[in-house]
Formats: structure tokens, C-alpha cells, sequence
């Protein structure tokens, strides 16, 4: 390990190695989840209208397909990833999917669902089926940039930018969980803004290619956005402006509409 403990102190190449390793993984992720397998131990349930119980579900049916469709890539991208620290990086975050996923499982189940797989099949949006057959499609032709793009850059920002928000206004067993998956979303589009931006400088001819994936995803996203927020009950006035949370944090990669 290096002897600073601001990895930011360190050169490009160690600052890579220690952020993306197991040991650093280890250290984000023990703050929220050690002692705490499904939350703060006596938080209580707040009391919610079928309304918001019904909303709030499909909305986790969702949450879980895009949890799913990262698991699946992530798992898939280690192998080719284009060396041991991006192999090393995928493996923690396939735990991170897999954790995540299973934490919306365990909260579907507390709001009485006896059947999450079926209810996730009846409730999904259309919009993040098509995005994630399109993410494993990329993953299948094992082509590294795209996969990274749609996963680490695309995928990740969609969910960072619903969960964060959701997190601020869901009741409190909800919005717990959902402010420690932000946690990990938020490495895991360091990741990709990092691997992507190197790529870029080196080969910039390959900016055009996944500016044209980014069109083809931007209205998968954006209507994913929109039917999230109808779910969970927020009048069309009142809508934060997700859309543009979410083209604003692409567009630091120099990936415009």
C-alpha cells in the first residue's frame, strides 16, 4: 500500500492501482455496511397509501432490472477487460451489484412482496429492458469501450441521479438504502470517466462511435426518468429537471446532445 493516505497525492498509475483495489473497496464500504446487513437496526417503517406502497414497488422493479443489467455486464466485462486493475476494479463492483440487488429484493419483501421475481416481470419499464439488452449486446461483442460507456458512464449516472434524488424524498427505511448504493455509484463512474477519458485522449476518433451509442441510450434514459417519477407520485410542475442532471454529468466527458 502507499504511504499516503490521500490516494489524490499519488501518480497517475498508483493513484489507478489503489483506487481500484480490493483493499480501497474494502475501506468504502465498511462505513455503511458493517453491523447494518439491511439498515440501521430499530429504523422505523413509516406509514404509507396503497398509492405510494403500489408506486414505490414498481419503482424498486425497476431499480432491480438496472441492478441486474450491471450485475450481468460487469460480471461479463472482467473477461476482457484490458488488464488486472479494470479485472480487479469489475470484480468488486460485481459484489457492489450484487449487494445492491439484493438489499431491493429484501425491501420489496418488507413492503409484502411474496413474489419479486414476478412482479418485477409484470412491472418493468420497457425503456431499461431495451437499455439493458443493448448493454449486454455490447458486452457479448466483448467490445471494452462501449460496454464501459453504457455501463460505467450511462447506466451508472442514470442510477446515481434517480436514486440521489429519490434518497431525499423517500420514506426513511428506503431512503437509507438508497443513499449507500449512491456510495458505490458514484465510484463506479469514477471508474468509467477515468478509463474513457485516457481512451479518448489517446484514440480521440473513438469519441464519435460512442457518441452515437450515447444518442441511441439518451431516450431509453430520459423516458426511464420520466416513468420513474410518475411512479412515485411526483406532479409533472414539481419534476426535477433529471434529464438534464443526467446530460450534464455525460457531458464532462465531452458527450453532448
Amino acid at each position: 500500500m502507499p504511504e499516503t493516505d490521500d490516494p489524490h497525492e499519488l501518480g497517475e498509475a498508483e493513484f489507478r492501482n489503489t483506487v481500484h483495489s480490493f483493499e480501497f473497496w474494502f475501506e468504502a464500504v465498511q462505513g455503511y455496511l458493517h453491523g447494518r446487513p439491511y439498515g440501521s437496526p430499530g429504523l422505523r417503517e413509516s406509514e404509507l397509501t396503497e398509492r405510494q406502497r403500489q408506486g414505490l414497488i414498481t419503482t424498486l422493479c425497476n431499480y432491480c432490472v438496472g441492478e441486474t443489467a450491471a450485475l450481468d455486464a460487469s460480471s461479463g466485462m472482467i473477461g476482457f477487460a484490458p488488464d488486472r486493475g479494470a479485472k480487479i476494479f469489475l470484480a468488486t463492483q460485481v459484489v457492489d451489484e450484487g449487494r445492491h440487488l439484493e438489499v431491493l429484493l429484501h425491501r420489496m419483501k418488507q413492503l409484502g412482496v411474496a413474489d419479486p421475481d414476478a412482479e418485477i416481470e409484470q412491472r418493468a419499464n420497457r425503456s431499461l429492458l431495451k437499455f439493458k439488452e443493448r448493454l449486454l449486446e455490447f458486452v457479448d461483442a466483448r467490445d471494452w469501450e462501449a460496454s464501459v460507456f453504457a455501463q460505467n458512464v450511462i447506466l451508472e449516472c442514470l442510477e446515481y441521479t434517480v436514486f440521489r434524488h429519490h434518497a431525499g424524498t423517500a420514506d426513511p427505511v428506503t431512503a437509507e438504502m438508497l443513499r449507500g448504493i449512491v456510495s458505490d455509484e458514484r465510484r463506479h463512474m469514477g471508474f468509467g470517466e477515468n478509463d474513457l477519458g485516457r481512451r479518448l485522449l489517446m484514440a480521440p476518433h473513438t469519441h464519435d462511435r460512442l457518441n452515437q451509442i450515447k444518442r441511441e441510450l439518451d431516450s431509453l434514459v430520459i423516458n426511464t426518468f420520466a416513468e420513474t417519477l410518475g411512479e412515485l407520485g411526483v406532479e409533472r410542475d414539481d419534476r426535477p429537471d433529471l434529464a438534464g442532471d443526467y446530460l450534464a454529468a455525460v457531458a464532462r466527458l465531452g458527450f453532448r446532445s
